[in-house]
């Protein structure tokens, strides 16, 4: 494990490196879970079979032993840190893939142009917050993933109250069995990973 000191307290990385890696895949976990959530786990070992090194991500918030996310710039800029310094050391010299589960995957999508990656993949991607009974229409998030100009991967539970996001030219949506736990089918989440990976670093 990394300690990666950030503007906004100690993240911490947890590294899965392959031997001669041809790509980086840096992942964030969900608002309130943390790195060891089925979805990230399959996405590792996915990455892995691939000859991808791996980092898992903890916000500064979770290492503090806070469940409660931080607010968005402060997760931007501490994910923007940990990424940068993985770079620099780690990670350096590799093509660099971003991503993450939930408010995970929010954040590399907001910061995938500063990190310099050339692709994110988002697991369980909350595009709209399920309405309260009685309560107004929320807001999509869509335009977080339309705004991305690098190929894009969402793998969404069939069942997920947060909605499907739709394709496009660059997005590649998967769906899988499951709810925005995405705990049923953990084989589907690493083949849909599998599956979209070297096509990445090949196109880049």
């Amino acid at each position: 494990m990394v300690e990666v000191e950030t503007p906004h307290g100690r993240g911490n990385a947890h590294l899965h490196l392959a031997d001669e890696p041809r790509a980086a895949l840096v992942l964030g976990h969900g608002a309130g879970g943390g790195v060891a959530a089925p979805d990230l786990v399959a996405a590792t070992a996915a990455a892995r079979s691939e000859g991808v090194s791996v980092a898992l991500v903890e916000q500064p918030y979770r290492v503090a032993g806070r469940r409660s996310p931080a607010p968005a710039r402060q997760l931007d800029a501490a994910w923007t840190a940990v990424v940068d310094h993985l770079l620099a050391g780690e990670l350096s010299g590799i093509p660099l893939v971003v991503g993450g589960r939930s408010a995970g995957a929010r954040v590399a999508c907001r910061t995938a142009a500063a990190t310099g990656a050339i692709g994110v993949l988002c697991l369980a991607f909350p595009l709209q917050p399920p309405r309260r009974s009685g309560g107004a229409p929320t807001q999509s998030r869509l335009d977080e993933l339309d705004e991305l100009a690098v190929p894009t991967l969402v793998v969404q539970g069939t069942r997920d109250r947060f909605g499907m996001p739709p394709e496009s030219a660059r997005r590649t949506v998967v769906q899988v069995p499951g709810d925005h736990s995405l705990r049923t089918d953990p084989e589907a989440v690493a083949a849909a990973v599998r599956d979209w990976l070297p096509g990445i670093w090949l196109a880049s």
